[in-house]
Parts: structure tokens; sequence; C-alpha cells
């Protein structure tokens, strides 16, 4: 398949890795910057006929079927337009989707009206360390989950707690009604330049049927990243740095006890992941967008700025709860990357 990507920074070099190893056919990568498009030439071993500075000579002549959105997320909304105006057949774009909800919705508007399918490159459904927390939790022995604490350093909420809404979302079936937050004072700056922007703090969000995600990411963090899966008999932690997973549960004599018996004996089970890497999790993604298979849709990725944009209003009211409801604004944009 034709495969072109646009934006060659660090995840769009990726991206060309992604593609050998599916087996695509690599047919253009494009940016403004020259000195971009060069460092990915060398490090790649393209031809400079693959070289693409000028986005419509990109869809006129490569031709793509498949299109990689790898730019910051200002630019999202545009590229995914007219790359649907160009009756591609596939974008994948990178997270955050876009820096509004109104550019959320005209992606997936446009996309439908020219038939294209479109996927957020949100990984974690295809990562062991999610794949088996939700095959333990829908067990006999945990009985479903009821919360996700995530803890962990400056990871910031657009940057990587987008990926947490979206395998909360994945885990519990269901999309979050309210959100409160709570912001550190100190902005998270991004190496892409100063107009780029992101929040630490801490997070709490519901799902209509009482499922929480609760976050804690403060600015003065600096250090781990654990997740902590709270269930009705049952607790799964995993460290992510150490790609180690802790369980426990309550052995079968005792799961019908009161929920206050906290201290009952447990089964306790430990196991180690296998590292699998970004260019790996990037090509399950792909291919769960090509086959229409499992795909983190558009619908997803909105999903998760929706809770972003609930998150900024409610830090903005001092950490009342939001609805995510129609009464968010819509056209606000963030500065996020």
């Amino acid at each position: 398949m034709k495969t072109a990507i646009i934006g060659v920074g660090r995840m769009g070099r990726r991206h060309i890795q992604t593609i050998r190893q599916l087996g695509l056919e690599l047919v253009g990568i494009l940016d403004i910057s020259r000195d971009s498009l060069k460092l990915a030439q060398d490090e790649q071993g393209l031809s400079d006929e693959l070289l693409f500075t000028d986005v419509d000579r990109l869809f006129s002549e490569a031709t793509p079927e498949c299109l990689i959105v790898a730019t910051t997320a200002n630019s999202h909304c545009s590229l995914t337009c007219m790359a649907a105006k160009h009756r591609t057949k596939y974008v994948l774009v990178e997270k955050p989707m876009a820096v509004s909800l109104e550019e959320c919705d005209r992606m997936i508007e446009v996309c439908k009206r020219h038939g294209t399918k479109l996927a957020v490159n949100h990984q974690m459904r295809f990562m062991p360390e999610y794949i088996e927390p939700k095959r333990l939790i829908d067990t006999e022995a945990f009985g479903g989950l009821k919360s996700m604490t995530v803890v962990a350093g400056n990871i910031g909420f657009s940057m990587n707690g987008t990926h947490y809404f979206e395998a909360f979302r994945f885990l519990t079936g269901e999309y979050p009604v309210e959100v409160t937050a709570w912001f550190s004072k100190e902005l998270v700056l991004n190496p892409r330049g100063t107009r780029f922007q992101d929040r630490a703090g801490s997070l709490r969000a519901v799902t209509a049927s009482g499922k929480r995600l609760y976050m804690e990411i403060g600015a003065d963090q600096g250090h781990g990243l654990r997740t902590t899966y709270a269930c009705r008999t049952g607790m799964i932690t995993i460290d992510e740095a150490a790609r180690e997973l802790f369980s426990t549960e309550r052995t079968e004599q005792n799961r019908q006890l009161p929920l206050t018996r906290v201290g009952m004996p447990g089964v306790n089970h430990q196991r180690k992941f296998e590292f699998r890497g970004v260019v790996d999790t990037t090509a399950d993604v792909i291919t769960a967008l090509l086959l229409d298979r499992n795909s983190v849709s558009g619908e997803d990725g909105r999903s998760a700025i929706e809770l972003l944009v609930g998150a900024y209003q409610s830090a903005d009211l001092g950490g009342m709860p939001v609805r995510l409801d129609d009464k968010l604004d819509r056209s606000k944009k963030f500065p996020w990357a």
C-alpha cells in the first residue's frame, strides 16, 4: 500500500521504520524543514525522489493511499481534511488528535463524507501492560474494574495523559461523563518551542456507571510511572518503567464476604513483560486501521480530547466538576504539541 508521512521529527522517523516493518510502500515524506528531511533521508537511507516540502505536490505526485500525520497537533485537522478530500483511504494522526473539539468534529465529519478511515495513534490497547490487566479485571476472581489510578512523574496531560484517557475508556468500555482537575502552577514546556505548552496536576474522571480514573502527575514529581487497577475483589499494579505486574485477589471462599474485609487472605501473582517499543505498537495501530479491526477510531481520539478540554475548564473553575456534554467550549484552541 502506498504510504506517505507528513512530519519527520523523532516520531515521524519512527513511522518510516514502522512502514518498512509492515511491508508498506513508502512513496513520500514531507516536512517544512529541509534539515528534518535531510536528517530523515540520511538516517533511513531514502532517495531524493521521496522528499517533499509542498503538500499539494505530495498528494498529486505520490498519491498515497495511506497517510500518517506526525506533525504538531495544531496542523492535524487541516492535513487530515486535505487527505480525505484527496480520497486518501486511510489516515493515522498522532496524538493529541487536535487542539480543539471543533477540529476533532471536523476531522471525523470530513473523513466520513469522503470515505476515509481515520485512526489516532493511541497504542496502549496493543501493549501487554494493558492487555493483561484487561483480561484479569474481567474475570470472576477480580470482579470487574472499579477505579484506575495513575501516579507518575511530570508526564503532561496532553502529551501522555491522553494515552491514559483512551486506555481507561478501552478498559471500561465506557466514556467518562464528568471530570474534575487541579493543575500545577508551573507550565510544562515543550522542546518543539515556546508556543507549545502542557499542564501537570491531578485529575478525577467518572463514567455513568461510576467507574473512576485518577491521575496524580504533578509538576513537582519527577520519577516513575505506576498504574493501579482496583477491582471488586482484587487489585493489579503495573510498574511501567520496570514492566512488572503485581496482582492480588481474594481467595474463592472469601469473595462474597463484605467488601469492608479488605485484609482477607489473597492469591498473589507477579510477572514481567517483554519490552515492545513504539515502532512495534504503532505497527499494531496501523494494522488495526487497515484491517478495520480494534482500531483506535477518530471518535476514540475525540473522547480523549473531550476529557482534556473538560479538565482545563475544571481547573479554570478552581477544581469544580465539569460535565462532558455539549456545553463544553468546542471552539477554544489549546497550545498542545
